[in-house]
């Protein structure tokens, strides 16, 4: 019994991880569409890398940040955790896609362009190592919050797409 009990309490911390890399993805979405143009300033300020691409490119905005800071922030206040502790993690996921931005501009990927991989795994993988100690995450609930997040997304993205709330129809090099 105390070994079900200790599962499905690790089954639950990893919901709550994957519900605020959720949030934290999904925030700069919904602010582009409830803010628009306010706060559409690139967190690059449009400047450019040693190699001349953008550092980031432009759909990299402060909007975009300051929504996922707040509304994950939110969310984890909703989950019972302390809202510092979301905005920490909306940082840390922010930063694992800042790293894929980056990475994809390097490889002359254009912004908002897909690469299978390089979108789903730092974007989930950074925050999932903030959380670590904090939840006492172990190796395994982060390799499983990393695949159930990858997963996730390549399934819902095209429906997002057919929603009109995603630009890109799927995941993928080229696509």
């Amino acid at each position: 019994m105390a070994l079900s009990h200790t599962l499905l309490g690790a089954a639950m911390v990893i919901l709550q991880v994957l519900i605020l890399v959720g949030v934290a993805n999904a925030a700069p979405i919904v602010a582009r569409e409830l803010l628009g143009e306010r706060l559409n300033r690139p967190l690059d300020g449009g400047k450019t890398f040693i190699d001349g691409a953008p550092i980031f490119g432009s759909t990299k905005t402060v909007r975009g940040l300051l929504a996922s800071l707040l509304m994950c922030a939110a969310g984890a206040a909703l989950l019972g955790l302390s809202a510092s502790f979301g905005a920490g993690f909306a940082a840390a996921a922010m930063l694992g896609d800042l790293f894929s931005s980056f990475i994809k501009r390097r490889m002359g990927v254009a912004s908002s362009s897909p690469v299978t991989g390089l979108d789903q795994i730092p974007e989930a993988l950074f925050p999932a190592l903030a959380a670590l100690p904090y939840l006492d995450l172990s190796a395994l609930d982060v390799a499983i919050i990393v695949t159930l997040f990858f997963l996730l997304d390549i399934a819902v993205t095209p429906v997002l797409y057919r929603l009109k709330i995603r630009k890109i129809p799927e995941s993928g090099p080229g696509a």
